[in-house]
């Protein structure tokens, strides 16, 4: 029995990884249709396997969707020639795409991303590889080692562009994770307040969220944990680890191929968990509307649709992420430094103190 249990954790971890980076591939796709959209332009329409055009309808609408552009992107990395300069440290040069992948992949398995409700006794289990109480400290511990693969990349490639963009990365990283760990501490304060059961996993906030979303009642931390989030990922306009206009490529100049590819899917696998975090914390998870119960039945459908609608939300949020790439300028590294120290540290810092007063005082009630 402990074996079979055993090969279907590592059946579903699989699935899961699978999932995840395809959804970071067609991440990619997203990317480029939404940026396509805003520029009047009309992105990938042409890359189709053979006699995928001949199909009636539907062979021509999936082309013109470019549905098989992340395919045809993959395997252009994957046989393109592997070219390593020189001058660089082959240890950690090769070493740094993987460890700025793995954080991404391992977060995952504490991210609940559906519920089923056993239809005979009415209990509801959520769907995840590992239920730990401690999601979120787990999720912030392994997500900030994601800064070591940039780290890594910048200094092994002996590039002093690659430095400077290694170094940016590292103190944008320290400054924004203090105000994405303070923007969640109200959430586990009312979690957690007098009478309350409540933990620090993942699936304790979303079934706090059943009648209302946090997003409404607690829209500061939400904003903080949103524009930390877009720090912590490197998204425009804090992409200051690669800044194309001063940096040439930043701390992956000297990457090409098929290791400039895994940074590059590391990026959307980061969007893609830090989207469904923020859909768990402030979104509800899977939850249907605020004051609407669930509609999805209970057993495997209930299961399969409220994965769906979880799905849905952080698709959403994933082109939320495209829109602000594409809609404001990037900003310099000064501004980046004195929009976290001087503004959202502060910000969090006081909220936190605000909420905690706010469950004292109904407490001494």
């Amino acid at each position: 029995m402990e074996l079979t249990s055993i090969l279907l954790k590592i059946v579903f971890a699989v699935l899961m990884i699978v999932v995840v980076m395809t959804m970071a591939g067609y991440s990619v796709l997203i990317e480029r249709k939404v940026s396509s959209w805003v520029q009047g332009r009309v992105g990938p329409n042409r890359t189709a396997p053979f006699l995928v055009n001949y199909i009636p309808f539907i062979g021509p609408l999936l082309v013109r969707m470019g549905i098989f552009q992340p395919m045809a992107d993959g395997l252009k990395f994957l046989f393109k020639e592997e070219i390593t300069p020189g001058h660089v440290n082959k240890t950690y040069y090769f070493l740094a795409p993987i460890l700025a992948l793995v954080p991404a992949l391992t977060t995952m398995v504490v991210i609940p991303f559906g519920q089923y409700t056993d239809p005979s006794t009415g209990a509801s289990n959520p769907l995840m590889l590992a239920p730990l109480d401690i999601g979120i400290l787990f999720i912030f511990a392994v997500s900030s080692l994601g800064v070591y693969g940039i780290v890594l990349a910048g200094w092994s490639s002996n590039n002093k562009y690659s430095f400077l963009g290694a170094i940016r990365s590292s103190a944008q990283m320290i400054s924004y994770e203090l105000s994405l760990g303070l923007s969640v501490f109200p959430l586990f304060l009312w979690l957690n307040a007098p009478g309350v059961e409540g933990g620090l996993g993942l699936n304790a906030v979303v079934d706090y969220q059943q009648n209302f979303w946090f997003i409404f009642v607690q829209p500061l931390s939400a904003l903080l944990f949103l524009v930390a989030i877009f720090a912590e990922t490197n998204r425009l306009p804090f992409d200051m680890a690669e800044s194309e206009t001063d940096l040439v490529g930043g701390f992956h100049t000297e990457y090409g191929c098929f290791k400039f590819g895994i940074f590059f899917v590391a990026e959307y696998a980061h969007i893609v968990i830090g989207s469904a975090l923020f859909t768990l914390l402030f979104l509800g998870g899977w939850h249907f509307l605020p004051g609407l119960s669930d509609p999805w039945p209970a057993g495997w459908i209930g299961a399969v649709l409220s994965t769906i609608w979880f799905l849905v939300k952080t698709v959403i949020l994933i082109v939320f992420f495209v829109l602000i790439r594409w809609t404001l300028p990037r900003f310099r590294y000064d501004q980046v430094m004195k929009l976290g120290w001087t503004i959202l540290l502060p910000l969090a810092i006081g909220n936190l103190i605000l909420n905690a007063i706010i469950i004292a005082l109904i407490d001494s009630q």
